[in-house]
């Protein structure tokens, strides 16, 4: 009885984030909450007033301000592994998840606000996975932009406001999920302007971008063409950009290829929050 007293004790202490708790972070409900938080709405106009008359500069996926690789002359790769969210992308690939403990693969997940909604307990069990890493992929998983462009038919944040909550309130909604406050973050579709990039480092958020496409972000590309993207353009210190969301894709039967290949080439594989990462044009 003493123990079972004892364990009781601890629970009230100790409040588990689990899956029935899901409606107060879904993204509509988070950020009206983080709206009425001082500390977000003065953080916010300070954001929006220092950026007013910022322009907003290049437009693409390797503007100033993105991180595409790791800063080192070793044979280590970064897989990292995008979770969209939305209509079509709301989907969990588990087996490429298996696949990648199967062969003890550490990885970084880029999620959005919207994936979380789709998937909050898959997302509380990978948080807790300490083989992968959780970033930030946007609270609604909209390209990052403080004039409203476009891309793939994706409508990017329409003023610095929005572009604001895109970064910071996914931010946060992983912070007070994980206990963890994503330290990278990648703009949806990888696409953003030079202003909201300066705006993460304002936030003290690095940009991550990738320095290979495996193009498994195309439905349905077979394995062998992504196995041919990654080992052809692989070199030491890449990022690889992937996706863990689309389970009906070949994204685990093209790793199951392109992994004991570069394990052959010399290649070991790592987190981003373990090196220090760069810019393409620096080096």
């Amino acid at each position: 009885m003493r123990i079972i007293f004892i364990f009781l004790l601890i629970l009230s202490f100790v409040r588990p984030v689990f899956p029935q708790d899901a409606k107060e972070f879904t993204n509509a409900t988070f950020l009206k909450k983080l709206n009425n938080d001082r500390s977000y709405s003065e953080l916010k106009s300070k954001i929006v007033s220092e950026f007013a008359y910022t322009p907003a500069g290049r437009w693409g996926e390797f503007v100033a301000g993105v991180n595409e690789k790791i800063l080192t002359q070793k044979k280590i790769v970064a897989f990292t592994f995008d979770a969209c969210g939305g209509k079509n992308g709301n989907r969990y690939d588990k087996e490429l998840i298996d696949y990648l403990h199967k062969e003890k693969i550490p990885a970084t997940l880029f999620v959005s606000g919207k994936w979380i909604d789709s998937q909050f307990a898959v997302f509380i069990n990978l948080s807790r996975d300490t083989l992968f890493e959780i970033e930030n992929h946007g609270l609604n998983h909209r390209p990052c932009s403080i004039d409203g462009k476009s891309v793939y038919g994706i409508k990017g944040t329409s003023n610095v406001g929005e572009a604001f909550d895109e970064i910071e309130a996914n931010a946060r909604k992983i912070e007070a999920i994980t206990n963890h406050r994503p330290r990278f973050y990648r703009s949806a579709t990888a696409y953003m302007d030079e202003a909201c990039a300066s705006m993460a480092a304002r936030l003290g958020i690095t940009v991550v971008g990738y320095q290979v496409l495996s193009g498994d972000g195309i439905a349905f590309t077979q394995e062998s063409v992504i196995k041919e993207n990654v080992i052809k353009n692989v070199v030491p210190g890449a990022i690889v950009i992937m996706h863990f969301n689309h389970p009906e894709w070949n994204t685990r039967a093209a790793m199951e290829k392109i992994v004991p290949e570069l394990r052959q080439m010399g290649y070991i594989f790592v987190r981003l929050k373990d090196y220090e990462l760069t810019s393409i044009k620096n080096h």
